[in-house]
């Protein structure tokens, strides 16, 4: 199993509609092509000033699947959350492989 996780720093004037938004609209259209098994949005639990970081993860079967849907899907969803929120949106993806659940 594979997890996509995208990291984000939302700054805290537009978090209620970025999250409002990610729920809503841009994980629904992520899950819509049919490359994810299921996602989970997880707050990041720290004292920092700058912003509320979330972290999406996104479970995949196969390291092929991801990079499929990369080539295919990751660029227009990634600018249409460029367009919506600029720099005041802060992210960067890693991927994690699961070893054994517990």
């Amino acid at each position: 199993m594979i997890i996509y996780n995208v990291t984000c720093n939302v700054e805290n004037e537009i978090l209620q509609d970025w999250l409002q938004w990610m729920v809503e609209i841009h994980i629904p259209d992520v899950m819509q092509t049919g490359f994810f098994l299921e996602a989970n949005i997880n707050k990041v639990i720290s004292s920092n000033d700058d912003g509320t970081t979330y972290a999406i993860a996104y479970s995949c079967e196969s390291m092929k699947k991801l990079h499929e849907y990369q080539l295919k899907f990751s660029a227009e969803l990634q600018k249409k959350h460029l367009d919506r929120y600029g720099e005041k949106v802060v992210a960067f993806r890693t991927i994690l492989e699961l070893i054994r659940k517990f």
